[in-house]
């Protein structure tokens, strides 16, 4: 399955006048569905590759299963292309111990786009879930190496290089290492296939660690950085309102626009030191 997170398209190519008739890479976008114990739960439009991981991901942080630890076993089921008959592997089933019935409230009713981890939840009162704050974590992180994190991001993402088309996010160590990063068209589908595949390795929860994502920052990235306790999320971009207000109410640190030597700290500055390992701003300034 290797392959099919790229597609090769017919492309007309103009440069400087010349017109040239080629082919070109493009980042794979394909709908995959997700299933609880059999029911079908949401549609989201991703990269494929990692789907155990985006699927695990996504029903955790989006509390379609309880925990992580209730899942027995993930599989791909039923999905065929409808010219060839062949199995797409577009179709994931999480299987609990449980077989509890997923909320009605927390179903999705229309496809969850590659641009938005919340379309289709029936109420904003169950997307602003209520997740214990992360204020008395203890990470702190100097500021040069929070801004060594975009080039790291940015060397690593292998299929970016070949199609210029994805997003990425990765989990980094308060010292700056790089330890799991995944690329798909949508960001919140890249956090998840982070989320996913931290829990797969029995590594949640994240406490002590810095998220990074590749574009902008938005709530859901915000509550699913929460749901797995990461206690900070950096991004080359902006944040939204909704982000920074949930990121300062969760304790959380919030970097944007974090392109070396700058950066904005939105919420959690007390986090951040400086060259002499001095929280750049006291808790009490915040």
């Amino acid at each position: 399955m290797g392959e099919r997170v790229t597609a090769r398209r017919p492309v007309v190519r103009i440069d400087d006048g010349r017109v040239s008739r080629t082919r070109d890479t493009l980042a794979a976008e394909e709908p995959m569905e997700m299933r609880v114990d059999g029911e079908a739960v949401s549609v989201t439009m991703r990269t494929p590759g990692d789907d155990f991981a985006l699927a695990l991901g996504f029903c955790a942080s989006e509390g379609l299963v309880a925990d992580p630890r209730d899942v027995a076993q993930i599989r791909y089921c039923a999905g065929t292309d409808p010219e060839t008959g062949e199995n797409t592997f577009n179709v994931v089933d999480l299987s609990t111990h449980s077989g509890r019935a997923v909320p009605p409230e927390l179903r999705r009713h229309v496809f969850t786009t590659s641009s938005c981890g919340i379309c289709g939840t029936a109420s904003l009162e169950v997307v602003r879930k209520r997740l214990e704050p992360v204020v008395d974590d203890p990470l702190q992180i100097p500021a040069e190496t929070l801004t060594t994190l975009p080039g790291t991001l940015r060397e690593a993402q292998a299929v970016f290089e070949r199609t210029g088309g994805l997003h990425a996010a990765a989990l980094f160590t308060a010292e700056g290492e790089l330890l799991t990063l995944r690329e798909d068209v949508g960001r919140h589908n890249a956090v998840d296939k982070v989320i996913g595949t931290i829990a797969l390795e029995g590594r949640l929860p994240a406490s002590g660690h810095v998220l990074m994502v590749s574009g902008r920052i938005a709530f859901e990235i915000v509550q699913k950085a929460l749901w797995a306790r990461i206690p900070a999320i950096a991004a080359v971009s902006a944040p939204t309102s909704l982000a920074v207000d949930l990121a300062a109410d969760a304790g959380m640190t919030l970097v944007g626009f974090l392109r070396d030597p700058r950066m904005n700290v939105y919420t959690g500055a007390e986090r951040v030191l400086d060259h002499d390992g001095a929280p750049l701003v006291q808790p009490a300034a915040i």
